[in-house]
């Protein structure tokens, strides 16, 4: 059984050092995710069945924990909120912002493509956001609106 935890352990980190963009984070985030699906498979089933789901926890595990290692980090979504909350309330439309982390090497832009006041008389902006992480740039639509505090809300 222990043989067993530790082959599989190593094909995990043997896949993780493979991977030819994995930053710090993926690979962190792969060990501990294989490290804790190889436990939670361990308390399932018994003989071989315990064998099995503890395969098939630590290949989840890993899988899991190399996507939240992946996403954006706290510094990341900060520099991407403030500089959403400035693209909305100042900039004018086709006009992108952009921010960028230093740290993570991470970065993004949001432009706004149109404003409209709703019946209610809240205004609305419709934007366009764009993120790169690690290396994987992702683009999003979407609309905000100004909230009475001056905020700007995501609300599609």
């Amino acid at each position: 059984m222990k043989r067993f935890l530790v082959l599989l352990l190593i094909v995990a980190l043997a896949t993780a050092g493979c991977a030819p963009t994995m930053g710090p984070k993926e690979t962190g985030g792969t060990i501990l995710g294989a490290g804790a699906g190889a436990l939670a498979g361990s308390q399932i089933g018994s003989g071989r069945g315990t064998l099995v789901a503890v395969a098939i926890g630590t290949l989840a595990g890993a899988l899991i924990g190399q996507g939240v290692g992946q996403s954006l980090d706290r510094a990341d979504k900060l520099y991407m909120e403030r500089n959403a909350q400035y693209a909305l309330e100042s900039t004018r439309t086709q006009t992108a912002t952009t921010w960028r982390n230093p740290d993570s090497g991470n970065y993004g832009s949001i432009t706004p493509v149109e404003t409209y006041q709703t019946a209610e008389g809240q205004y609305c902006r419709e934007y366009i956001q764009t993120v790169t992480v690690g290396g994987q740039r992702q683009q999003a639509y979407g609309t905000a609106c100004r909230q009475p505090d001056g905020t700007w809300k995501i609300v599609r």
